[in-house]
């Protein structure tokens, strides 16, 4: 069993930037890896960012690419995501989520944390 648990969110102005952690805990082994969704109200949960267990292999959305990057330290068993050039439309629970392998699809995610609001004021 994996504990997940999403920090960093908050509330930032337009063109600002947040750092969110998803710190894990609950298993030794080789790291799973790692992905971020993100969810509007009355919206369906969308793909972020992923990482390999190993931290070589890194996927993102289109929508984010060039803005936010998605990183791991392994030794704190922790994945960061850090958002710069934040838009209105950033605006969501964001939810970090840990597999078998990086991949953008929601149901290939076993462990899901309870998620951390970001909000982007213009």
């Amino acid at each position: 069993q994996v504990q997940l648990v999403e920090s960093g969110g908050g509330l930032v102005q337009a063109g600002g930037s947040l750092r969110l952690s998803c710190a894990a805990s609950g298993r030794t082994g080789s790291p799973y890896a790692v992905g971020w969704f993100r969810q509007a109200p009355g919206k369906e949960r969308y793909f972020v960012a992923a990482i390999n267990g190993g931290g070589g292999r890194t996927l993102y959305a289109d929508s984010v690419k060039g803005r936010f990057t998605i990183s791991r330290d392994n030794a704190q068993d922790t994945v960061y995501l850090q958002m710069n050039s934040l838009k209105p439309e950033d605006t969501a629970v964001y939810y970090c989520a840990a597999g078998i392998i990086a991949t953008m699809s929601v149901q290939r995610y076993d462990y899901w944390g309870q998620g951390t609001q970001v909000t982007v004021s213009s």
